[in-house]
């Protein structure tokens, strides 16, 4: 625990970095911007500290954490040793949206890990969480910073509206590039993408070869299979609202959205769609938010957390569509189906 009371204040990146690393040597929780989505960092060295990312955010001490680094050198005192796959995409994608899953040492808290024998590690493209990290000097532990099982926090007030007073400091960087998590990928005899991202499938493939998608990343997982990966339980990224996805060619899944729609309407529920802007001319006289072109997925997948989170709590009903699951459209998919609880309505 820091040597002072818990308190939460906001601060631009060049005035709070330092201040930032000293609450992390301090055991302190802090909020911090990548350019994913908002991470709760600690001392990831530290058993306490990691804990109280657990508490702040009631989150299950079942689902393993993220390591920051701002070096690549740094990850030769978390990993057992550094695979020449880990080399090759460190060489092409760090730093960057990428997080790679390898065999962890012994300088690795099992609180970070779950109890896993592997450590997730990545390096962040952004200045105020590289500046910050390196403030620190220690790895940072840091799912994001929001409620346990809400929309991911992509700007400073999401982090405000979900942790305040439970998170010391809250580096505000503005809004984040991407909008989404990193791809995860495990690092075994084949290659896993555990948890897809901005990274696409195909990039890594490109790589390093052959990667596997788990199956758990476009359905739950199986009865009793531990999270392995940060976005692997079954309900995850949910607004307060229920969210349904219609499948289907964009048409199609515009007549099942209208139709539903309509009946929850007559129920009196409060209804909204996430409508791409070629499909909005489908919904005339429904209320649509447009979340983007379904020709610019980095568009759609970067404003999607934000649509969940403006419609929590203000709708009862959230209706979005399916995109293929084509490069960025996995991590689309990925993230809308479990905010959805796997709700799906293909006719």
């Amino acid at each position: 625990m820091p040597d002072t009371k818990l308190f939460s204040t906001i601060t631009q990146p060049d005035n709070g970095t330092r201040l930032a690393g000293q609450v992390i040597r301090q055991g302190g929780l802090v909020a911090f911007p990548t350019e994913t989505v908002y991470g709760l960092g600690a001392n990831g060295l530290d058993p306490d500290a990691v804990m109280r990312i657990f508490e702040a955010k009631g989150r299950p001490q079942d689902n393993p954490l993220i390591l920051h680094v701002a070096r690549k050198s740094d990850v030769k005192q978390l990993w057992r040793r550094v695979p020449d796959t880990a080399r090759a995409l460190m060489d092409e994608f760090w730093p960057g949206p990428l997080t790679l899953v390898c065999a962890r040492s012994g300088a690795v808290p099992d609180e970070v890990t779950a109890g896993l024998d592997t450590v997730a590690v990545r390096m962040s493209d952004n200045k105020t969480a590289l500046a910050f990290i390196r403030a620190a000097g220690v790895p940072i532990a840091a799912p994001s910073a929001n409620t346990s099982g809400k929309p991911s926090p992509t700007c400073a007030q999401h982090v405000i509206d979900d942790l305040w007073g439970k998170v010391d400091v809250i580096l505000d960087g503005g809004q984040c590039r991407i909008g989404m998590e990193s791809t995860v990928l495990l690092l075994a005899k084949r290659p896993v993408i555990l948890r897809p991202g901005a990274v696409t499938r195909e990039q890594i493939e490109s790589r390093i070869g052959a990667v596997e998608v788990a199956p758990s990343v476009l359905s739950p997982l199986a009865e009793g299979e531990r999270a392995a990966s940060p976005g692997m339980k079954y309900r995850h990224y949910a607004p307060d609202a229920q969210v349904i996805v219609a499948s289907g060619t964009p048409s199609a899944a515009a007549g099942i959205i209208r139709r539903e729609y309509d009946r929850a309407e007559n129920d009196g529920r409060r209804c909204i769609i996430l409508a791409s802007r070629e499909t909005q001319p489908f919904y005339r006289g429904r209320k649509c938010d447009i979340i983007g072109s379904s020709a610019n997925m980095e568009e759609m997948c970067a404003n999607l957390f934000s649509a969940l989170r403006r419609y929590s709590g203000s709708a009862d009903v959230i209706f979005a569509e399916s995109v293929s699951t084509d490069e960025l459209g996995l991590a689309y998919m990925n993230r809308l189906l479990r905010a959805s609880g796997f709700t799906i309505l293909n006719r």
